[in-house]
């Protein structure tokens, strides 16, 4: 009686398994849902180096060359803008985020400044 319990048991924790693979979310589904939408704006330039200087500077240097924080000085030449404002939006490794600080659209004006630099 005792291994139609046990064998029971393990059908059905085989079949809730079976369910969750096939109804969860893969990783690139959840990668996509927490990727955040670059708002379309066009580059301003005297206001992104305004809005880097009052914000980066100070892990990423004066002249973007780094520091604390990696050189930002080819960054365009690594990332594209839609990148670049997910990092910043979101933040990386011990980088915070910058969604509480700035506005989508000047997260958007910088990232657009910073994929000029190449």
């Amino acid at each position: 009686m005792q291994k139609w319990i046990m064998s029971g048991l393990f059908f059905a924790a085989c079949a809730f398994a079976v369910v969750l693979l096939f109804t969860l979310p893969g990783k690139e589904e959840v990668a996509e849902e927490n990727k955040p939408t670059m708002p379309q704006v066009t580059l301003d330039a005297a206001s992104a180096e305004a809005a880097v200087k009052a914000n980066c500077i100070s892990c990423h240097g004066d002249q973007l060359q780094g520091g604390m924080g990696p050189s930002l000085q080819q960054a365009g030449g690594e990332h594209d803008a839609e990148e670049l404002y997910s990092i910043v939006t979101k933040g990386r490794g011990q980088m915070p985020s910058f969604k509480d600080k700035l506005a989508p659209e000047e997260i958007a004006n910088v990232a657009l400044w910073l994929a000029e630099k190449k």
